[in-house]
């Protein structure tokens, strides 16, 4: 029966992101309700059909009516028991938690989204043809992404696009015509853009195809109207992606139906590369060993017939990741704007740089290569599992209906040389012909005006460097630029890893006037230019390290091109374990190291890449084979093998629990983390209290009447609120990639404030982003969450946005931390190996950048999510050195963490988490990896009681508690319902009871009468 009716509402849940894995689990949870209403059921059933025989006539309808409503009494006290006892923390936030943003509120975010558009898109290409000619006023678009752009991206970093400005809407509201034919032919050829489905076995499936119509839908007519309307074509090209999956490497296979290789390796459950693609015509759109992130066949043939049939062809690329971009140098195209995901405002810019109402101003925060085979990360990004830990998959499927069958890895090979830091290393090592591989530089972008900048006023101040940038628009026409500042270390062969090129700082010009200048002034620190000395070449034990030597300081137009250079002198090494850089709190030393690096060659600027094929060569065929020690590690952590109890401390003594000091949350506002006070409130706290704060955060913190805590809000998502939970949508923010396109720290923390408004508006005051992973691969699904390839443009630009929510009482969880860049196998213990040097300088830091500049010290709210997977053989959510001794105790973080979306896996245990640094688990305790069944354990109270403060400290300093709430005080939503609903069936059923009974009494009244008539008749 549970089985029957899980198979009968899955569709529905399904249709909502819930995971089978967790409908199973709440069915299981559930099934005793349902078995004691299916018992009353039949119960009451036999009772109808039973009072047929044994009632006498006449008070049968009693009988059965009684049970009729005796049934729908019990199934009412059951419904309440459910909704107020397991599944209250599922059902309250849904039904409490249905705020709107206000209409004042959408407008200002509108008006920061079309800003975003405006200082965001980066012109890349243009030969003179933009802005267009005052006289043009027509414009064919042609691309079936013209009626279909991309707005954000899927998964928890969606929005509601409805209504969004689109292309053409764009282009109208700039004064231009567009041809309506075009339009409608894209329109009648695809409604929508394909996306996920479930296909005959019930497997979740992606639809990759690229809806676009094949040359011979351009009939004669058409064209021949398209030129006779306009000599103008704008041509889109789009590629969007999402949560759970990677852009596809093989298309081939997509096609052939090949991708997916389930039936291989894993379950249905795993399904990464799920993936179908539809060809446009009867012939493959892609051809073998080509990808995604290329032209189609179809999408070839287009842009060669457009490009020979107009004289002014612009490309738009909305791409939220990117494009092997060769094509466009074609000296028919004359520009190119680039325009990842816009949001419901962002578009507008569009049409506001083709008429030049609006001069563009960004740059691009990835570097574009004419071929992304070619790149170092190109042979270790994706799917790569282990063959010999067949005996832990088994126990794992037997012992978590949640784990997905396999035992992943992936190697970051490429070391600290990233993007940008790869390309401008490797060509002065000689390694590479810059020219042949490159196409657009990281910082890369055009403006319809120049600018000259210099540095003014430099100079060494000991532990910082500071100087000035002037800038002058030398041009005709008003706009603004960012400012890009660089550092060059020097290096030493052999010796610590190096780029010859990093972004240090930036900053960007107000508008300025023709021959109008603006200073813009910079202090850095040294100790940011620091290396992380992982190996110990010179740092004992591992540290960093500002090496002796010439330091070379660049203002640069893109990290290729050089305007000025100033330089300072490092006399001699300055190792920071020694001493400590000035803005950490504890020294940091090799937290990772030993079990981060595995057996892994990382590619080394030594003998100028010597070892370059080597390193970025696929995994070997003995990679594929986990260790001995590394799996023992990971089967001891293991949901199947899990033993709580070898990690009690026989020192710890249980704390105390249950007091009554009298202390409410609201208390501890405002009060610091190490206040005493917080011990008086965390003696009140119960086991179960404890549990119930850690396990069911999921969405909310939840109510703790013994402190007083109110139940409260999070949700998702980086490009806005987008809670798929309790049904409650905010304005459709742009992609993090088209804001840090912006290069504006500014406009950024308007992004923020006014993302934390929508928010507030609607009580939400817990916002599941912004995400700063890198931009390691463009073929990463999420790229479009995560802002750069570069860590210090990325935290500066998430640092802004952060520290605006926190003004507005909204506590980002900055996510996912750490080493979530690629979405293929993150859930099946993923296990990501890394340098240390590396896992700081690149991926850490921009969560260090957030930290560091955030402020604690007035008790603002912060958090952080931790990612699902592994580094080295150790999982994030439960990492004491990265979540306790990087995080707080280097940085300084104060506040909750929780993991990302607690779905067990086979090896997310609460119990882990909470004793390792994570607070929280983002779920609805459904999983039997939630049940914490060392209780009496000292330790992990504890733990349980350090982790109900992280959580209560952030939730006591956020909105929640400092923003007066009018409706405080009174029943909630959920209680009012019930009541209403209680009584409306307690009145109905006394009703039918009582009509019920008056028939059956005036039903005997009349046979009484009946037979004393009788009885009188016989008399007489």
């Amino acid at each position: 029966m549970i089985e029957f009716l899980v198979e009968l509402l899955s569709p529905f849940f399904l249709s909502l992101g819930v995971s089978q894995a967790d409908i199973d689990n709440y069915a299981n949870q559930l099934s005793g309700y349902v078995y004691v209403v299916l018992g009353v059921s039949v119960l009451v059933a036999i009772i109808m059909i039973a009072a047929h025989w044994f009632v006498k006539k006449g008070t049968r309808h009693v009988v059965r009516w009684s049970a009729g409503l005796a049934w729908v009494l019990v199934v009412a006290v059951i419904a309440n028991i459910i909704s107020f006892g397991p599944m209250y923390n599922n059902l309250a936030p849904i039904i409490n938690g249905r705020g709107s943003v206000s209409e004042e509120t959408v407008e200002h975010s509108k008006e920061v989204i079309q800003k975003v558009g405006e200082e965001g898109m980066v012109l890349l290409k243009n030969d003179g043809t933009l802005p267009l000619a005052s006289d043009i006023k027509t414009v064919n678009v042609f691309g079936w992404a013209s009626v279909s752009p991309v707005f954000s991206g899927t998964g928890s970093g969606a929005s509601d696009s409805t209504g969004s400005i689109g292309i053409a809407e764009s282009l109208e509201m700039a004064g231009f015509e567009t041809n309506d034919t075009l339009i409608n032919l894209y329109k009648e050829y695809a409604d929508e853009r394909p996306g996920a489905f479930e296909n005959e076995e019930g497997w979740r499936m992606t639809d990759w195809s690229l809806p676009e119509p094949p040359v011979d839908y351009y009939t004669d007519e058409i064209m021949d109207e398209a030129k006779e309307f306009s000599d103008t074509a704008v041509v889109t090209i789009a590629r969007t992606g999402g949560e759970g999956r990677d852009e596809p490497m093989d298309m081939k296979a997509l096609i052939d139906g090949t991708y997916d290789p389930r039936g291989e390796y894993g379950n249905a459950l795993y399904d990464y590369y799920d993936g179908v693609y539809n060809n446009n015509g009867d012939y493959d759109d892609f051809e073998q060993g080509e990808h995604y992130l290329e032209l189609s066949s179809t999408e070839e043939a287009m842009i060669e017939m457009v490009s020979s049939e107009f004289e002014n062809v612009i490309v738009l690329i909305n791409a939220n990741n990117t494009l092997e971009l060769g094509w466009v140098e074609n000296e028919a195209i004359d520009a190119v704007i680039l325009a990842p995901g816009t949001g419901a405002t962002g578009m507008a810019a569009l049409g506001e740089i083709l008429n030049g109402t609006m001069n563009p101003s960004g740059k691009t925060v990835d570097t574009y290569v004419y071929d992304l085979t070619s790149t170092p990360t190109y042979n270790n990004f994706g799917s790569f599992i282990f063959n010999n830990t067949q005996e832990l998959v088994e126990a794992s499927l037997e012992a978590d209906p949640a784990y997905q069958g396999v035992q992943a890895f992936v190697n970051y090979t490429e070391g600290i040389y990233v993007g940008y830091k790869f390309y401008e290393t490797a060509a002065e090592e000689g390694l590479i012909n810059y020219g042949e591989m490159v196409q657009y530089p990281f910082g890369y972008g055009l403006s319809y005006t120049t600018f000259a900048q210099e540095i003014a006023k430099f100079a060494d101040n000991g532990n910082s460097i500071s100087m000035d940038v002037t800038v002058t628009n030398t041009g005709e026409v008003s706009g603004k630029t960012p400012v890009e500042i660089y550092y060059t270390p020097p290096y030493t062969e052999g010796g610590i890893e190096k780029a010859s090129v990093n972004l240090i700082e930036f900053g960007k010009t107000d508008i300025l006037e023709p021959g109008e200048s603006e200073t813009l002034s910079f202090e850095i620190l040294k100790e940011d230019m620091a290396s992380y000395d992982s190996s110990e070449i010179k740092v004992p034990g591992g540290g960093y390290i500002l090496e002796q030597g010439e330091y070379a300081i660049s203002l640069r137009s893109d990290s290729h091109t050089v305007i000025e250079e100033e330089h300072f002198i490092v006399d001699e090494d300055i190792i920071y374990n020694e001493e400590g850089r000035e803005s950490d709190i504890l020294t940091a030393t090799n937290q990772f190291e030993d079990y981060s690096a595995g057996d892994v060659t990382y590619l080394s600027r030594a003998n100028g890449f010597a070892n370059y094929s080597q390193a970025i060569a696929a995994p070997s065929d003995e990679d594929y084979a986990m260790d001995e020690a590394t799996l023992a590690s990971v089967t001891e952590k293991s949901v199947a093998f899990y033993d709580p109890t070898k990690y009690n401390n026989p020192e710890d003594e249980m704390p105390v629990m249950g007091e009554d000091h009298g202390v409410e949350l609201a208390d501890l506002t405002g009060k610091d983390y190490d206040d005493p006070l917080w011990e008086d409130l965390l003696d009140q706290l119960s086991m179960e209290d404890m549990t119930e704060l850690v396990n069911l955060a999921g969405f909310q913190t939840v109510a703790v009447k013994s402190v007083g805590k109110v139940a409260t809000l999070d949700s998702d998502g980086t490009s806005g609120l987008n809670d798929w939970y309790i049904q409650v949508y905010g304005t459709a923010y742009p992609v993090e990639v088209l804001i840090a396109q912006t290069w504006n720290k500014e406009l950024a923390y308007d992004v923020g404030d006014a993302l934390a408004t929508e928010y507030a508006d609607c009580g939400i005051y817990g916002w599941y982003g912004p995400a700063m992973n890198i931009h390691r691969s463009a073929f990463g699904g999420r790229n479009f969450e995560y802002y750069s390839e570069d860590s210090v443009l990325s935290g500066h630009i998430a640092s802004s946005e952060v520290n605006a929510a926190a003004e507005r009482g909204v506590y980002a969880y900055i996510k996912h931390f750490a080493l979530n860049e690629q979405e293929g196998n993150r859930c099946s213990m993923l296990l990501t190996y890394s340098n240390e040097q590396t896992i700081r300088e690149i991926y850490l830091k921009p969560f260090e950048i957030s930290v560091k500049n955030f402020d604690f010290e007035n008790n603002k709210p912060l958090a952080v999510m931790s990612s699902f997977v592994f580094i080295g053989d150790r999982w994030s959510g439960a990492n004491p050195n990265l979540l306790n001794t990087v995080l707080r105790e280097e940085w300084g973080f104060r506040g909750m963490v929780l993991t990302d979306w607690n779905g067990s896996y086979g090896y997310q245990n609460t119990d882990d988490c909470v004793r390792n640094g994570n607070d929280g688990m983002l779920g609805f305790m459904q999983h039997e990896s939630n049940k914490l069944t060392d209780t009496d354990s000292a330790t992990l109270a504890k733990a349980l009681r350090q982790a109900s403060k992280n959580i209560m400290y952030t939730v006591a300093n956020s909105g929640n508690y400092t923003v007066k709430d009018t409706n405080a005080g009174g029943l909630d939503n959920m209680t009012k319902i019930f009541i209403g609903v209680d009584v409306g069936i307690g009145l109905l059923v006394i009703l039918i009871g009582a009509f019920v009974i008056v028939r059956y009494r005036k039903k005997r009244q009349a046979v009484q009468i009946i037979i004393e008539e009788s009885d009188k008749t016989d008399k007489a």
